[in-house]
């Protein structure tokens, strides 16, 4: 009910004029910005977050989202300053922290920008853990929760973790992102053939998702459908021209390094230079 709720007031939002607009209302609009998934929409999102943090000081969810729109720029690469967009992922994601201890919307957005573009995989598991009791039916709770435990390599946590945010918003907007974390921990977990099934649904729903190609790409490879694996790389490599094995560590902070030879290995067998 949650993601429907939401989507309700975000259309309510989009009809109020400008002048009568809070902090609230700006927080709504960036996250239906936000979701569009383009430098642009980020941009624009991050503004909007912004503005009602200037509105409220203390609204806590609003630095999580800004902090979240940091780790969808790092994960696309539209990060133009990684020094000092880092340093400010990292002070959104603590302030969200600091000032929503209750807020479990707040906790686990903060959590995943703080593991994902910080690398602070202790402090991550510690906020989004809290968020999951605080509400154990937030969707985003388990879907954060699951692609922290790949990085952790827990992959098999994860994908209960994955299945069930799944099962509490079927048709979020991010379903996508479950899809892909599940590839992700299935192929980590060494089932390729799992891997592969989920990897595709992501790219079903997003096709032109360079980070769902990558998933594709690296499982179709290590399931030993090389030719499929090489198709997908050309594509992906379409689009991310700039992607080698040796910076392939800034897209996922896999703690264990034998997660991330598994995972560079096929990407590289599916023709990923070095």
């Amino acid at each position: 009910i949650a993601p429907k709720l939401e989507q309700a007031e975000i259309v309510r939002t989009k009809n109020k004029p400008t002048e009568s607009l809070d902090a609230y209302d700006y927080y709504l609009r960036g996250i239906a910005t936000v979701h569009q998934l383009n430098s642009k929409a980020n941009d624009e999102a991050l503004r909007l977050f912004y503005t009602a943090i200037d509105l409220d000081p203390d609204f806590a969810p609003a630095y999580g989202m800004a902090a979240q729109c940091f780790h969808w720029r790092k994960r696309y690469g539209l990060m133009s300053d990684r020094v000092r967009e880092i340093a400010e992922t990292e002070r959104l994601g603590r302030r969200a922290a600091e000032l929503g201890r209750e807020d479990a919307v707040a906790l686990c957005n903060g959590g995943h920008a703080l593991a994902f573009v910080v690398g602070d995989l202790d402090m991550a598991a510690e906020l989004i853990d809290r968020a999951r009791v605080l509400n154990p039916n937030l969707a985003a709770a388990w879907r954060f929760s699951g692609w922290l435990k790949v990085y952790l390599g827990e992959p098999h946590v994860a994908i209960e973790h994955l299945a069930r945010a799944m099962r509490l918003s079927p048709f979020d907007p991010l379903i996508s992102d479950m899809q892909r974390a599940t590839s992700f921990a299935h192929l980590i977990a060494a089932q390729y053939d799992e891997a592969t099934s989920w990897a595709g649904k992501a790219l079903r729903e997003q096709p032109d998702d360079v980070t769902s190609m990558r998933m594709v790409a690296a499982s179709y490879a290590l399931s030993g459908r090389l030719e499929e694996a090489r198709n997908a790389m050309s594509r992906m490599r379409e689009r991310d021209p700039s992607l080698r094995v040796s910076n392939l560590k800034d897209l996922a902070p896999l703690r264990r390094p034998e997660d991330f030879a598994r995972w560079a290995e096929g990407l590289r067998m599916a023709g990923l230079p070095e």
